[in-house]
């Protein structure tokens, strides 16, 4: 009896063309990310309220199951920054054995949403919604670090936002130069270093170069030692948690949390990696995979883990070909802890406060606020809303009114679009134009069409239907005249959709949007994306532009015909 392939880890699907090169390749792109990966798992740890050896050990069970078990080629996983808030309140509240019970309880939600495909629900969360979550969770991360990159002496820091800052600003005085210089040397080879070379991660220099000189010249800066005794060598401890039944009720509205913020935040990142392979991922497949990884974390001691974008990055640009590469990682990992866990006593946490300044601005998607500042006022009051209950509420409580708020928006979108008129002659008349039948369609031209409202929950099926840009020829149509209703999300699919296109050296034309859409296309950057002449009222203007842009290749082929001619040979 065959397994059916949709339900095979690509680990497997990957060995049916393997080779020696390719797990070279594997071998020194999961080094690479390993050595990425060490002192973001650290910092991850202490930023989530538990110790480094949690992030190191989440991230040698769970990233070596997301890679052995999981749907992409090139993903890798671990701690992320999306966990740290929620797992820094769930230990603070209800300790160790609260977070493991988490854990697994987003663990199964995984498992159920891969093994029935309800992993497509992660598709209905508008764009102004995500990038309220991750501006927030990003400056929440960022204020957990102050203290440790000044060097503060403050009594216990409270765990909201505001009282966090309150506390820092009346600390302020207890700066110490020594951490602070530890810090800005790290954040400066960090952010310097790459532009040097990319060979070398930025984060592996700092980590190395600032625990050897903090040691070297004695300085009094807090480290790893001095504050959790060190990181134990050895193999990440297996051990039972001790769940209790009564925390099952409150602590299920934050396991539906850890499993929305995994599943959104792996399936992005496997998107991320599927546009820099030209892979595709099974999504489902990697949703059981993520699910598997977080049952088992918290039985080795460790804590939620998802796919994470910039190492995923990472080990496709250092080579990798295969799921190899990410257990590799993991195996990388734990050979530092079986061999040189005592020396990880010695590492500012200076220089973990700089590791996790860096990745909060990398994380935030600042540059979005400007693109959602410009689109309508509910898109905008969305993603404050979002923002704001972030930062000063509770992520659970934002998770839900985001939710809620995004099904409003969605009934609002719906509704905007439905009009009621009387058909006259100047409406027959105007539509000519629009109509396509009568129309011939000039040379190298495909024309695509969207019917219906492309709103988030259906963006999916641009990146379906033009999955082979090699189908498509050099010049591109997108018809929009019935397209009833477009969002932040939308715009954003066909925003996308045109850097594609860009890069394939083909060029999009859009045409025939109607009042609410063109509105959004106008208020955006969308114009000067895509070039105002490539921006048609209707298809027939769309056809006569194709044409023009056939008539420039002609030209530009005759002319680079006769320059051929005229040079000597």
């Amino acid at each position: 009896m065959n397994f059916p392939e949709q339900w095979l880890p690509r680990s497997i699907l990957s060995l049916r063309d393997y080779s020696a090169a390719r797990f070279v390749h594997d071998v020194i792109a999961g080094i690479t990310v390993g050595l990425v990966a060490l002192p973001l798992a650290m910092a991850f740890g202490i930023a989530s309220g538990v110790t480094p050896q949690a992030g190191l050990y989440t991230a040698v069970v769970a990233g070596f199951l997301i890679s052995a078990l999981g749907g992409s080629r090139t993903q890798i996983g671990g701690p992320t920054g999306a966990f740290v808030v929620i797992v820094a309140g769930i230990v603070a509240r209800f300790g160790m054995s609260g977070l493991a019970l988490v854990t697994v309880m987003a663990g199964a939600l995984l498992i159920v949403m891969g093994a029935t495909g309800l992993g497509a629900a992660v598709k209905f969360i508008p764009r102004p919604v995500t990038i309220g979550f991750t501006n927030g969770i990003a400056l929440l991360i960022a204020s957990t670090q102050i203290k440790d990159f000044l060097g503060l002496r403050t009594p216990n820091i409270p765990s909201d936002f505001l009282g966090r800052m309150k506390v820092l600003l009346e600390h302020l005085a207890t700066v110490r130069w020594q951490a602070l210089t530890v810090a800005l040397v790290s954040l400066a080879i960090i952010l310097l270093l790459p532009r040097i070379t990319r060979r070398v991660p930025g984060s592996i220099v700092a980590l190395f170069l600032c625990t050897a000189g903090a040691a070297a010249f004695h300085f009094p800066v807090e480290t790893i030692g001095s504050k959790f005794g060190g990181i134990p060598r050895g193999f990440p401890p297996f051990s039972l948690p001790h769940f209790r039944a009564a925390h099952i009720l409150p602590l299920l509205p934050s396991a539906f949390t850890v499993a929305m913020l995994a599943a959104v935040e792996s399936l992005l990142s496997a998107v991320v990696a599927d546009g820099m392979t030209g892979d595709t991922h099974n999504s489902n497949m990697e949703l059981v995979a993520q699910g598997v990884a977080n049952l088992a974390s918290p039985l080795f001691g460790g804590i939620p883990a998802t796919g994470a974008i910039a190492r995923t990055a990472t080990n496709i640009r250092s080579g990798a070909r295969s799921p190899i590469a990410g257990m590799v990682h993991a195996l990388t990992l734990l050979a530092i802890l079986l061999v040189a866990a005592p020396l990880a006593r010695y590492v500012p946490l200076a220089t973990l406060a700089a590791v996790l300044f860096v990745v909060s601005y990398n994380m935030g998607e600042w540059r979005e606020i400007g693109t959602i500042l410009k689109l309508s006022k509910t898109d905008i009051a969305v993603w404050m809303t979002t923002f704001a209950l972030t930062v000063f509420a509770d992520l659970t409580v934002a998770v839900g009114v985001g939710m809620a708020l995004a099904a409003l928006l969605y009934i609002y979108r719906i509704a905007e679009t439905t009009t009621v008129a009387t058909v006259t002659h100047e409406y027959l008349r105007d539509g000519m134009a629009h109509v396509l039948q009568d129309k011939e369609i000039p040379a190298n031209t495909t024309i695509l069409r969207i019917h219906g409202p492309f709103l988030f929950g259906t963006t999916e099926r641009l990146v379906e239907a033009t999955k082979d840009l090699n189908k498509f020829d050099t010049i591109v149509v997108l018809r929009l005249r019935n397209m009833t209703a477009l969002d932040a999300t939308g715009l954003h699919a066909i925003e996308q959709f045109a850097n594609r296109l860009h890069k394939s050296g083909r060029t999009l034309l859009l045409c025939g949007a109607r009042e609410q859409p063109a509105r959004l296309l106008a208020q955006a950057d969308f114009v000067d994306h895509v070039g105002k002449e490539n921006i048609l009222p209707h298809v027939q203007a769309a056809l006569e532009r194709a044409r023009q842009i056939n008539g420039e290749f002609r030209g530009l082929g005759v002319e680079l015909a006769a320059e051929m001619q005229k040079s000597p040979m």
